[in-house]
């Protein structure tokens, strides 16, 4: 990959509230959604063997642009009211992007 690499946080997640959940995802996008150096793509999964465990893949242009949003005041109430619908804390992995291939 040439220029900027791509990072992504991986948030590994338990909740019996997950209605309540996208509905805070979906409030978080109308407040944090337009600014710059956010995320730019958001994969939630459903683990199929375990009920209640979630996984979400958020993508940045770069890892500086994910420590800027880390770092806002809106991130860090969002990941407050994120923790509150959890069962259990959440966990959280940083990862740079080494390779990206689409099929089809």
């Amino acid at each position: 990959m040439s220029g900027s690499q791509k990072f992504v946080q991986i948030i590994d997640f338990e909740t019996d509230r997950i209605d309540e959940m996208r509905a805070l995802a979906e409030e978080g996008d109308r407040e944090l959604g337009d600014g710059v150096g956010g995320p730019v793509r958001r994969l939630v999964l459903k683990d199929r063997s375990r009920p209640d465990h979630y996984l979400v893949v958020v993508e940045f242009d770069s890892h500086e642009e994910a420590m800027r949003n880390s770092a806002s005041p809106e991130t860090s109430k969002f990941a407050e009211r994120m923790a509150a619908l959890c069962t259990k804390p959440p966990s959280f992995t940083d990862c740079d992007v080494e390779d990206i291939t689409v099929f089809g």
